[in-house]
């Protein structure tokens, strides 16, 4: 080897330590606060285990114990899927029709921008507390605007049967002029304007157009919100502990509520572990099927869509 290749091969062995020791801190935070906790849950998860304890070896149980006698797991688990499916579907309808329709204003864009995005800026906690008082059957302010046009307002939170439509709503409020709006604003002007341009001179409606271009061109936008969507609904947890604690009557006791109060009412991290791990693996398949079925109506060869 030359000399000059040597120091060549020196300088790129020190430019390299050089950048392991800048990102160093990252690396140590993350085998120490993320994947440190992830492998040690994994190992719970086969244990009963209370803080303070030891772990005893238990194999399966704790995950046959959940499929088969814990009477709040499938409850809690289908809760969540009828409110993930809900939020999810009328989320994305709502934020891509906002910023269609923020795309298309002229005067005052970013005004409205802000107006549609400041609801999500409110922190969970506060959005909680605001819309409990809001719902409140007897002294909230819908209940009492809906007297004033002769209709009796529901129970809502207190109420079995609407206290999950409450939720949806509140999700709603919070989140359809958020990020996933900005998301689809960005990918709404990322489409090529030659293609509308074409699309009239060959006399499309404007149905047409948003069926035959619109949608096909912000198909990975729509993927990634739909992935990010699922992932989000099914990790539910602030808005229930807050607003209804999972009353009333486990009317709103979702899957993230079951198994925080396993770990942190009752003390059984082992437990809480394997169902931590359910809930990584429903996610998991449900993200990988999304992607996989996403195959037939995603389109990255924008050509296609061109012709």
């Amino acid at each position: 080897m030359s000399l000059t290749a040597a120091t060549r091969s020196r300088r790129v062995r020190r430019e390299a330590l050089e950048g392991y020791l800048w990102i160093s801190p990252w690396l140590v935070g993350l085998l120490i606060f993320t994947a440190g906790p992830i492998l040690v849950s994994l190992f719970l998860g086969f244990t009963t285990y209370k803080i303070g304890g030891t772990p005893e070896w238990v194999g399966l149980e704790n995950y046959r114990y959940a499929f088969f006698d814990d009477k709040l797991f499938w409850p809690s688990l289908g809760r969540t899927g009828y409110y993930a499916v809900f939020t999810v579907i009328l989320g994305i309808s709502g934020s891509l029709l906002l910023a269609i329709l923020l795309d298309k204003v002229v005067r005052a864009r970013a005004l409205y921008r802000a107006m549609y995005y400041l609801p999500s800026l409110t922190p969970a906690v506060a959005t909680a507390i605001l819309w409990k008082w809001l719902l409140h059957p007897q002294v909230g302010l819908v209940n009492d605007l809906l007297r004033h046009i002769g209709i009796k307002g529901p129970g809502w939170l207190t109420s079995t049967t609407w206290a999950i439509p409450s939720m949806i709503l509140i999700s709603l409020w919070g989140s359809v002029g958020g990020g996933r709006m900005i998301i689809f604003l960005a990918g709404l002007q990322g489409v090529p304007t030659e293609l509308y341009e074409a699309a009239d001179i060959d006399g499309a409606s404007p149905r047409h157009k948003f069926w035959r271009i619109t949608i096909p061109m912000i198909s990975p936008t729509i993927l990634f919100n739909l992935v990010l969507g699922v992932i989000g609904s099914f990790n539910v947890f602030t808005l229930s502990y807050v607003a209804t604690e999972g009353g009333p009557n486990y009317a709103t006791w979702f899957y993230m509520l079951h198994l925080y109060y396993n770990a942190f009412s009752f003390f059984q991290m082992g437990y809480a572990s394997s169902l931590a791990w359910i809930l990584f693996i429903i996610v998991m398949v449900l993200s990988f099927v999304q992607i996989k079925t996403s195959q037939r109506w995603v389109y990255y060869d924008f050509s296609e869509v061109a012709q």
